[in-house]
């Protein structure tokens, strides 16, 4: 018996030695987990009993256990390196048959599968060409081709548009020169936009041209002026239209009049002196009124028609008259010609209208049909004519580049001003105004929280783009998508796959406060083509291909396995595993999820052999083998005794 027992010890110390030196040997490789030996004593016993004999039979090796408990983890310089922190396998795809593993040095084979360097694929959830993952589990493949343009069709802008600003552009209504004698005497009233209270003007009693401005001027919103224009011209010369005289004698040019010759002129009645002793010819007298004492009396000739104009810049009344002996081409001083002025008026933004309250009104109806004209209009080449401007690429159905700037506009408050703001929205792109901004801008109504209510008059705050017609550098289309056919209907946002160059510009997030205009966020969906430049992993397994273009995409999605009985895997080389009856199924997910752990990128994990400790056993399992031999040598010695007795 003490022969049996001795060579089960031979055995088992040899099992153990066995062990102990695999453990060694693989103290440097990736993933490896240690394995330790685990006996059993051995005794006789029989049928429904234990055995007589109380005395051993040696020792049996029951099992062989390995330890998966988690080795170190080293950075390395693959990107492709994986390990995991925490419980889970590596699901790879060996021919067929499915493997687990902890060695995480994966790279990409000849096709772009992500393998190990046993050319087993890897194992994850995939994704779609938009990069979005899907619950289907299939071979991590990372695609090497260019990544294909993708046109822009949608623009978010999340600002803030400075309340402090002033209004910069002008809105004015320019009323056409009306004559004293067409607007005396008349009557009305001055109604507002902004809820100032209505304003009455009053024309009548009034002497001058320039007494009607003051009083036309007095109402808000209103400004006027008034100027006097006699014009004076050659009997010969068919007198032109407005006309005072034609039956003059002064002549055109510097033909020479009598000795005789005197003209006399009065503002209001009061004289103006006129030096007439060297007047000689029409540029004389022009010169001599010029030179007179009044400011505001100035002459000058109209070389096409030969007219002497005499105009008072103020609008009050001229009087003249002249004489050269003969009297029939004389005017009588004691009757000289009157002539009253013509009022000029301009009304601004905040005029609602006007309205006659003495029956017809020449002034009023001539206010209602002129024209507006635009003081310090919108010119995106004149940074004085908008408030705040911002550039961002947009991308064309083939990838090129081009720059869309906002512009905005601060405009007069509507209605009283008192809880919202208005301003007008203009765009641009490479240079040509686009969304019909170059005939209408859009508004940009704001609360009096700052907060954006409406852009003329949606809620959502979007303004779509459909008359964009991309470009090359030479101002040429450039064969990309242009705007939508006429008629066809665009919505929002922009289905997929787009099909014309328009695209959605969203201001919902735009704000109005007393700050600073500051650009918070600004995104569009996008890009120009681009080259795979790298890969990424984050903790949760995502593999993110990074292109040239600046733009990342998820691929794919790595898996991994635990399960139940961990121990009841069957080591089948290459540091991997494979599923039995007593290890229990698969329960398969996402990294960082459950009970899986998570995943280090550029990194691996190292063996969980403890070198030192391994080395002490192998001491040990040596003592063991030696003591078992022992055993052996004692009880031969013994037999041999026996043998030779006599």
């Amino acid at each position: 018996m003490a022969f049996n027992t001795g060579l089960s010890g031979l055995r088992a110390a040899a099992v153990d030695l066995d062990v102990t030196g695999n453990n060694i040997a693989n103290a440097s490789t990736v993933g490896f987990k240690g394995s330790r030996v685990q006996f059993g004593d051995l005794y006789a016993s029989g049928f429904l009993s234990g055995g007589s004999n109380p005395i051993g039979d040696g020792v049996n090796v029951q099992d062989v256990k390995q330890s998966f408990g988690q080795g170190n983890i080293s950075f390395t310089d693959n990107g492709l390196d994986m390990a995991i922190s925490g419980d889970g396998f590596f699901i790879l795809n060996s021919g067929g048959e499915t493997r687990y593993s902890r060695a995480g040095q994966f790279t990409i084979d000849k096709d772009g599968f992500v393998v190990n360097s046993q050319s087993m694929r890897v194992q994850g959830y995939t994704a779609d060409d938009d990069g979005n993952l899907s619950g289907i589990r299939g071979n991590l493949e990372i695609a090497t081709d260019n990544l294909a343009p993708r046109r822009t069709t949608n623009l978010r802008s999340d600002l803030n548009l400075d309340s402090r600003q002033s209004v910069l552009e002008s809105r004015v209504r320019d009323v056409v020169p009306l004559s004293y004698n067409d607007i005396s005497g008349e009557t009305f009233d001055v109604t507002y936009t902004d809820g100032t209270p209505a304003y009455s003007v009053d024309l009548s009693s009034l002497p001058t041209a320039r007494a009607m401005a003051d009083q036309i001027a007095g109402a808000p919103g209103l400004s006027a002026s008034a100027t006097t224009t006699a014009r004076i011209q050659h009997p010969t010369t068919p007198a032109p239209a407005g006309s005072e005289l034609n039956d003059a004698y002064i002549s055109t040019a510097q033909a020479q009049v009598p000795s005789s010759f005197s003209f006399n002129l009065s503002v209001n009645n009061a004289p103006i002196p006129i030096d007439t002793s060297s007047v000689n010819s029409l540029v004389d007298l022009r010169d001599a009124i010029n030179r007179s004492s009044d400011s505001a009396i100035s002459a000058t000739i109209d070389s096409t028609t030969g007219v002497l104009n005499v105009v008072h810049n103020q609008g009050e009344n001229l009087q003249f008259s002249y004489g050269n002996g003969n009297p029939a081409q004389s005017i009588d001083p004691t009757t000289p010609v009157t002539v009253f002025g013509d009022v000029n008026a301009i009304g601004d933004r905040t005029i609602l209208g006007l309205t006659s309250t003495g029956g017809t009104s020449n002034f009023v109806d001539s206010y209602g049909t002129s024209p507006i004209r635009i003081t310090n209009e919108f010119n995106p080449q004149d940074q004085r004519t908008y408030n705040h401007a911002t550039s961002t690429s947009v991308f064309d159905s083939l990838g090129n580049s081009h720059e869309l700037t906002q512009f905005f506009v601060k405009e007069p408050a509507p209605g009283n001003g008192v809880g919202v703001s208005e301003w007008s929205v203009y765009l641009q792109i490479d240079g040509e105004m686009v969304a019909g901004t170059d005939i209408t801008p859009y508004t940009a109504r704001f609360d009096q929280d700052g907060v954006l209510q409406s852009i003329n008059g949606d809620t959502s705050g979007e303004i779509l783009i459909t008359d964009w017609v991309p470009k090359d550098s030479q101002g040429l289309p450039n064969g990309a998508d242009g705007p939508p056919a006429a008629g066809a209907p665009v919505v929002t946002p922009i289905p997929e796959p787009p099909t014309s160059s328009a695209f959605v510009l969203s201001l919902g997030e735009t704000t109005q406060y007393g700050a600073a205009f500051g650009v918070d966020d600004q995104r569009q969906n996008g890009y120009t083509t681009g080259r795979l430049s790298g890969l990424d992993v984050s903790k949760q397994g995502v593999l993110f291909a990074r292109y040239t273009n600046g733009q990342s995409k998820a691929l794919g999605q790595v898996a991994l396995a635990s399960f139940n009985n961990t121990d009841g895997l069957s080591p089948v080389g290459d540091t991997s595993w494979v599923e039995t009856f007593e290890s229990g199924q698969p329960i398969i997910g996402q990294p960082d999820t459950g009970t899986l752990g998570g995943i280090k990128a550029s990194s691996v994990e190292e063996s969980n052999v403890d070198l030192s400790a391994e080395l002490v056993n192998l001491i040990i399992a040596q003592r063991n083998y030696q003591a078992n031999a022992k055993t052996i040598e004692t009880s031969d010695a013994v037999t041999q005794t026996i043998i030779n007795l006599r």
